[in-house]
């Protein structure tokens, strides 16, 4: 972990679960005091637009817990557009969709299609190829293409009742689930064969592509996708929930659990990630290190080595000073016998 002086992140993070248990401890204080768990819409929303569709409310009650309402949405929409990072708004759209025109899900009454997830999918239209009674499932866009073989995740030809099952072209970057019959939420459920013909078609969207790698390959890279999560957005598609008059507020409550399991998918998305690119930085470090050491065995020097070198190389050099100095030695011998003539 990095260490730094000008910005304690461990210190700021203290602050916030600091700040986080103070008003924790100013709501218990509340309800309390007053005897009542819900003193504000901020206290339980869903809870709120519960009691609002209660007949022992009257309309004008509903008008104030409606006003309340509509500011939770805008500030929904407020965190939404700045929640951002290196400038780039983060919640309304990042990285590549798909589009909500794509026939596999707009037959999804057919195919059983529930949801759609992106892991890297290129912006492309994917055809898928299901022929009935094969037991596989081929998806590509031309150029690529994937077969997966959905026998053992199938009740015979179809999905089993009351469950899910997902397709996961993961070459693709695209996973599909498929519902049996008797699934709440799903209109349709999938018999081998349904999805043939369907489309998908991918969005090209505005950052979501992590470079996690040396390489310019996709295997070096993390798609991510994030929907735009905003409360009046497409995803959350709380623009026109009302808690203003009875009838209202009881269909509200099918809308705000349906954004409320949206948003806890895609933190399960996001936190998937999170996973992902902690195992990769793990490989990462373990890369660099067997590279570090691979560069250490070539450029540093073995002191041993180089101290056993040395050695030799000093006693041969004083060996040769000796065996210079014998023959100088020699030299002298012939003066002497000069001497004597």
């Amino acid at each position: 972990m990095a260490l730094r002086i000008n910005t304690d992140l461990s210190a700021l993070n203290a602050n916030r679960h600091w700040g986080q248990a103070n008003r924790a401890v100013s709501a218990s204080l509340e309800r309390l005091s007053s005897g009542l768990r819900i003193n504000r819409a901020s206290d339980d929303a869903a809870g709120l637009s519960v009691q609002s569709s209660s007949s022992t409310l009257t309309d004008t009650n509903r008008e104030s817990t409606q006003t309340e309402f509509s500011q939770l949405v805008a500030e929904i929409d407020r965190i939404a557009l700045s929640t951002t990072f290196n400038n780039r708004v983060l919640l309304t759209g990042f990285g590549n969709s798909i589009d909500a025109s794509s026939s596999t899900l707009t037959t999804s009454n057919v195919t059983g299609v529930t949801d759609i997830r992106l892991s890297g999918a290129q912006a492309s239209t994917f055809t898928f190829v299901d022929t009935a009674g094969d037991s596989q499932i081929s998806l590509g866009n031309g150029s690529v293409s994937q077969t997966l073989s959905v026998g053992t995740i199938l009740d015979g030809s179809t999905v089993a009742t009351g469950t899910q099952v997902v397709a996961n072209f993961d070459r693709l970057g695209v996973q599909v689930t498929l519902a049996g019959a008797s699934v709440t939420g799903a209109t349709g459920q999938f018999s081998d064969g349904d999805l043939g013909g369907t489309q998908i078609v991918v969005q090209s969207g505005t950052g979501g592509s992590f470079q996690i790698g040396a390489s310019d390959s996709s295997f070096n890279r993390i798609e991510v996708s994030v929907p735009d999560l905003r409360a009046t957005g497409p995803q959350l598609n709380l623009s026109s929930t009302s808690v203003a008059s009875l009838s209202t507020a009881q269909s509200a409550i099918t809308s705000i659990d349906s954004a409320i399991t949206a948003v806890a998918q895609e933190r399960g998305t996001i936190g998937s990630v999170q996973n992902r690119l902690s195992f990769s930085i793990s490989a990462t470090d373990e890369a660099i290190t067997s590279i570090q050491a691979s560069e250490s065995t070539i450029s540093d020097a073995d002191f041993a080595a180089e101290v056993s070198s040395l050695t030799r190389a000093q006693i041969l050099s004083q060996a040769a000073v000796s065996i210079l100095a014998q023959a100088n030695t020699q030299r002298q011998n012939v003066l002497v016998l000069l001497q004597d003539l």
